[in-house]
């Protein structure tokens, strides 16, 4: 079975820093790629950002690119997201997710931006 367990996210002020990191168990998660989704409160899921089973490449959503960066430790299976300047409007819960196709996700991790 699947399992996806996402970690690191929390309460920052704008312009603040966080690191979230997702563990994955029940594949092989090396040999996937893996994507990052958030969803804001009433909205639908947006994808953040995804990357190659190797870790070579990246993709990012206009709104985050150059602010976020993802990221893969494939010995550790985990999958990681580095977010800076963080604005209000980066307040969602993120989710982890498997393949480009972004299914199974994870529970969530909820980040909010706010002084």
């Amino acid at each position: 079975e699947v399992h996806l367990v996402e970690s690191g996210g929390g309460l920052v002020q704008p312009g603040g820093s966080l690191r979230l990191s997702c563990v994955a168990s029940g594949f092989t998660f090396s040999t996937y790629a893996m994507t990052w989704l958030r969803q804001a409160p009433g909205k639908g899921l947006e994808r953040v950002s995804s990357i190659n089973s190797g870790g070579g490449t990246t993709t990012y959503a206009d709104s985050v690119k150059g602010r976020f960066t993802i990221s893969r430790d494939n010995t550790r299976n985990t999958l990681y997201l580095q977010m800076n300047s963080l604005k209000p409007e980066d307040t969602a819960v993120y989710h982890c997710a498997r393949g480009l196709v972004a299914t199974p996700r994870g529970q969530g991790t909820q980040v909010t931006v706010s002084s």
